[in-house]
């Protein structure tokens, strides 16, 4: 089977595996993104595998479509609320405009292809910029991991536009006797990576809480803790004790702020500025300290008090647990009892 077949085919898989786990309305954008790069891995099978030529016209079509969709995927993870109705047209708008140069001047078209993808890999890496807790909508134990993906499909984008140039210079001094196999290994690596990035940051996304019309606030410039900021710790801190809100698996950055009544960018500084980490760790330190409270006082298992805590993976629990006591949940388990056992 030719290798675009292949990785068709890998992300066919992956399309149907998140569909299946996550269900099509919450992950909508990633699965149209996943099953881009997919169509897109076949046309170029049967354009460059099988010299169906007429598939040229095609090509540059899907291809502009990509990054607006990648873009449009991740900023929706932070925040929904600055969804508009032009970025949503960008994508098909993107392939009109190739339609027209196609008629009036097809030689720009590489040229415009090669701008927009590294127009929208700049613009990824600015929204990267605020950092894991710039994805509001993103679910705090998995911001980290959706924050990684945004900056490999960044990389993606720029590394397609490397190899777009690439095959522009290839036409140019040896009338395309590389391009077959340009496209064929290095493109391809590409879109799958593109359809696991995708993946990794669907598999992030929580409800939308964000009331529509209610951006949320830019980042505050400053970086020493203020009275303020302590207010709004101890205001979050009575939610997390009082309303347990670390319990919520699919707790997120919009939904904190929203129920402490704050705009999530001000609870995002002043949790960074106080506690000097990120609002993911802050909300780990308290399911860590649950489940440490449910082992000690609770005949409870181990993977009973994670779920019970608010963790959704063991890999992110067990990272977690060993960062804040400096061991395994297990031996720390065996420390807390020890004491019992000498009593007795």
């Amino acid at each position: 089977m030719p290798l675009p077949f292949v990785f068709a085919l890998l992300l066919w898989l992956l399309f149907a595996y998140l569909l299946r786990s996550s269900g099509a309305l919450s992950t909508k954008p990633f699965l149209m993104l996943i099953g881009l790069c997919a169509i897109q891995s076949i046309v170029i099978g049967l354009r460059w595998g099988y010299g169906v030529s007429e598939l040229r016209f095609v090509l540059p079509v899907l291809a502009v479509a990509l990054p607006p969709l990648i873009y449009e995927c991740f900023r929706g993870l932070a925040d929904e609320a600055q969804t508009s109705r032009i970025r949503l047209a960008a994508a098909p708008l993107a392939a009109l405009a190739v339609f027209v140069l196609f008629l009036v001047q097809p030689l720009l078209i590489d040229i415009a292809i090669i701008a927009l993808f590294i127009g929208y890999a700049l613009a990824l890496l600015k929204l990267a910029h605020a950092g894991p807790d710039g994805l509001d909508l993103a679910r705090l134990e998995s911001a980290g991991s959706a924050y990684r993906a945004m900056i490999l499909a960044a990389a993606c984008l720029l590394l397609s536009a490397l190899f777009d140039i690439l095959i522009l210079l290839d036409f140019q001094w040896t009338s395309g006797e590389n391009a077959a196999i340009l496209v064929s290994n290095a493109n391809l690596f590409t879109l799958l990576l593109i359809g696991l990035a995708a993946s990794v940051a669907a598999r992030s996304q929580a409800g939308q809480e964000r009331q529509p019309g209610s951006p949320s606030a830019p980042p505050a410039p400053q970086t020493v803790s203020t009275a303020e900021d302590a207010d709004i710790l101890k205001r979050v801190d009575a939610l997390m004790r009082e309303a347990k809100l670390f319990r919520d698996e699919n707790l997120n950055l919009s939904r904190l702020a929203r129920r402490a009544g704050l705009p999530a960018r001000q609870v995002s500084g002043a949790i960074n500025r106080t506690t000097g980490g990120n609002v993911s760790r802050y909300v780990n330190d308290f399911r860590i300290g649950e489940v440490c409270r449910i082992l000690t006082e609770e005949d409870s298992t181990i993977t009973a008090a994670m779920y019970e805590a608010g963790f959704a993976t063991k890999s992110n629990f067990n990272k977690e647990f060993q960062r804040v006591t400096g061991q395994s949940p297990d031996a720390w388990r065996k420390a807390a009892r020890a004491p019992d056992k000498a009593e007795t």
